[in-house]
Parts: C-alpha cells; sequence; structure tokens
C-alpha cells in the first residue's frame, strides 16, 4: 500500500471547467515538495457533467458523496485518505507551487495545529471588494465570539487532529470552514500550538459566484448574506451554493 504524505481533498459539484487546473496546481507543487508523496482525492457530489472522468484522467481518486451538505462531502473525502497531512481545496481554486511544502514545514517545526492560507481572486472589482468587506462584516461577531482571526481558503492539518475534533460539522449547512477552524483553534490551543496563515503561499480562486449573481449581489441582498452567515438556513444555502448550476 502506498504511504503519501499528504491527501489533497478537493469537494466537487460540475466542476468539469476548473477541476484540471485545480489537479495541475496541487501537482506542481508536489513537485517543489521534495520527497513528499501527494493523494488527490475528487469527492464527486451529484455530477452530471465529466468532472470525475477528467480526475481520474489526471490522476485522481474519485469517490461520490451526493449530500447537499458540504461537511458531509469534506468528511467524506478525508475519511477516505490515506495521507498523514490533510488538504481541503475548492475544485475552482489553484494552489501556489510552495504550498504543500510550506504547509508540511508548519506542521513538522511542532508550533502549529493546522491552518489556512490567503486567497486571492482570478479577477477584482468594486464590487467584489464591497462584498469582501459586507462578508468581513458578518465574520466579525464570529471572530470576536471564537477569539480568532481565522484564515480559511484552504485548511490543512494532521489526520489525527481531524479525527480528534470530530471532523467538519454536518449539522451545518454553510459557514462550516469557520466552525472548523474555531475548532481546531480551540484545540490548538490546549495543545500549546498555534493556527496559522501560510505566509509565502496562498490560492488563487475563481470569482465565478460574482460572474453568476453579480459583483454586488451579496450588498444588494444583505438579508440573504446574513442568512448563509447563521450555518443553518437550507433555502439560502441551496440559493446561493448546492442549486446554482
Amino acid at each position: 500500500m502506498d504511504e503519501y504524505t499528504f491527501s489533497v481533498v478537493i469537494p466537487a459539484h460540475n466542476e468539469e471547467k476548473y477541476i484540471s487546473r485545480c489537479i495541475a496546481g496541487i501537482k506542481r507543487a508536489e513537485h517543489y515538495a521534495y520527497s513528499a508523496k501527494v493523494e488527490i482525492i475528487v469527492v464527486a457530489n451529484r455530477c452530471t457533467d465529466r468532472t470525475s472522468e477528467i480526475s481520474e484522467k489526471y490522476g485522481a481518486k474519485v469517490i461520490v458523496n451526493d449530500k447537499k451538505c458540504i461537511s458531509a462531502i469534506r468528511n467524506a473525502g478525508i475519511n477516505a485518505a490515506s495521507g498523514k497531512i490533510i488538504v481541503t481545496i475548492d475544485a475552482d481554486s489553484i494552489m501556489s507551487k510552495n504550498s504543500l511544502c510550506e504547509i508540511k514545514e508548519r506542521l513538522e517545526s511542532g508550533k502549529y495545529i493546522g491552518g489556512g492560507s490567503p486567497m486571492r481572486f482570478d479577477r477584482m472589482s468594486v464590487g467584489i471588494l464591497c462584498s469582501a468587506a459586507a462578508v468581513a462584516v458578518n465574520l466579525i461577531p464570529i471572530m470576536m465570539k471564537n477569539k480568532a482571526a481565522l484564515s480559511g481558503g484552504m485548511f490543512w492539518f494532521y489526520k489525527q487532529t481531524f479525527i480528534d475534533i470530530g471532523g467538519f460539522d454536518e449539522t451545518l449547512i454553510s459557514l462550516e470552514d469557520m466552525d472548523f477552524a474555531s475548532r481546531l483553534n480551540s484545540y490548538g490551543k490546549s495543545c500549546n500550538k498555534k493556527f496559522g496563515s501560510l505566509k509565502h503561499s496562498y490560492i488563487i480562486t475563481s470569482s465565478r459566484k460574482f460572474d453568476e449573481f453579480g459583483d454586488f449581489y451579496l450588498i444588494k441582498n444583505m438579508k440573504m448574506t446574513k442568512r448563509l452567515f447563521t450555518g443553518k438556513d437550507r433555502e439560502a444555502a441551496d440559493k446561493f451554493y448546492y442549486n446554482v448550476r
């Protein structure tokens, strides 16, 4: 049986347009991580396009999970993972070439329980900047409650840590990433370790939500934006995430 240093888990719902670029970015980062061996797991969720076919063509392992719950999708991929270190990234995002190398260095230093990554959009506009500010306003109460400024985008941690904190919360319909980061941060404190953000690496993520809804959509629909940040609103989550394409 292969021994993997990393398992990179990618939730994917009809991602034929993006998945090859995501996987190519992981493979490039594998090259820069020297002796590290990387397993790529694509969790195909209700796909009706060529996502699975393309993923397998580029060397990824594909598993299927058809739940309308991003936490369950992430958990399915991580539970199937063989690597000691887990990285989660969305299918429409691309990690920079030094990402895996920096993640490995941080975890092996013994100072970090895990962490996130800075994120850049593949295009920027006044509307996207304003929308990002609106999201930040909604996150402030959550961040103050958890007493941490938590970075997300791409999460990294040991698989054993994932098991210890119980994985992603499947009772949440959205905001599962912030909840996971908060619990990861709290667990780290109990182990005298920090929740960190990569300093030299980042991800580039698509602006497709803005392409689909408009750059000012979150500003014009603040009530729905707030509903998304409850983590429990099925109607809002379906409208913005699960039933879009």
